[in-house]
């Protein structure tokens, strides 16, 4: 199932997008009530065994980014060597992340969805950059989860852009405030639930700037699985329904390119993950 939250005459919904189609399937009056993400995977079962009222073009609606986390979004850094790599990394380094993974956080407020503009902000940053990653939308609340049964705690997967403002990002240390500008977290078009995507370790990754391929890899090239990280996370953290973790970029990024490729005004962004679909942005 491709989970889709949008925005259909001045409201906000909760459905399902059919590709056969091109429609989404709805029950909008009660969609639109939902407030937790807890509340949107009971509506989603019951509209699944009930049936849906409604079948909305999805031409008629603007998509939103289809979450509700809890908490900030929980990424990894630094989870492909190539990417260590091209960051002037070496083998130590590497050996030292696979140790141990590298854990920060973007924002809530960066969330932004499918074909939304990503902002420059001009005069706060003057090195905008792209970073295609896979994201994980959790389904279960859980502590203490051993990697064994972690997938078990995953409601779907789907595609988040970890814009990152390379200069705050080095000038702050710490990496917060580079990473969590407004607009700076495209998440979508949908959440591809884990009956029909059942493997996060297979999927190829790509991006593209202005129909130019940048990044080019594939999930199983992660340090750290899904699985591993989900067991890692929840040691002493409770994951909650609609946290999202973000799992990590492939080598390829602007950064990685001499003299470095930032993002401009303009510029077409898309993220392509397998099995899930395509992400697009244009940079404001």
């Amino acid at each position: 199932m491709k989970v889709v939250r949008f925005f259909y005459q001045n409201a906000i919904g909760w459905g399902k997008y059919d590709a056969k189609t091109d429609c989404i399937h709805t029950s909008m009056a009660e969609s639109s009530q939902l407030h937790t993400f807890s509340d949107v995977i009971v509506y989603l079962q019951q509209a699944e065994e009930s049936g849906y009222e409604e079948a909305l073009p999805a031409s008629a609606v603007s998509l939103l980014a289809p979450v509700l986390p809890t908490k900030n979004i929980l990424c990894i850094g630094k989870n492909y060597s190539e990417h260590i790599l091209e960051f002037d990394g070496s083998d130590r380094d590497i050996a030292r992340v696979k140790e141990k993974p590298i854990f920060f956080s973007k924002a809530l407020s960066s969330i932004t969805g499918p074909d939304s503009p990503i902002v420059r902000h001009e005069g706060v940053t003057h090195a905008i950059d792209y970073e295609a990653e896979l994201a994980v939308v959790i389904g279960k609340r859980g502590i203490q989860i051993p990697k064994e049964r972690a997938l078990e705690y995953v409601f779907g997967y789907t595609i988040l852009n970890d814009v990152t403002a390379r200069d705050l990002q080095k000038d702050h240390q710490q990496w917060l405030l580079g990473k969590s500008l407004d607009t700076h977290c495209p998440i979508g078009p949908w959440i591809v639930t884990t009956e029909e995507l059942k493997d996060p370790q297979t999927l190829a990754i790509q991006s593209m700037i202005n129909g130019e391929l940048r990044q080019n890899s594939n999930t199983r090239h992660m340090m750290h699985d899904v699985a591993s990280l989900l067991e890692t996370l929840s040691r002493g953290m409770t994951l909650e329904p609609g946290d999202v973790i973000a799992t990590g970029t492939p080598k390829g990024v602007g950064m990685g390119f001499d003299p470095p490729k930032f993002l401009r005004h303009g510029d077409r962004v898309e993220i392509v993950i397998e099995g899930i679909g395509t992400l697009k942005n244009v940079v404001d």
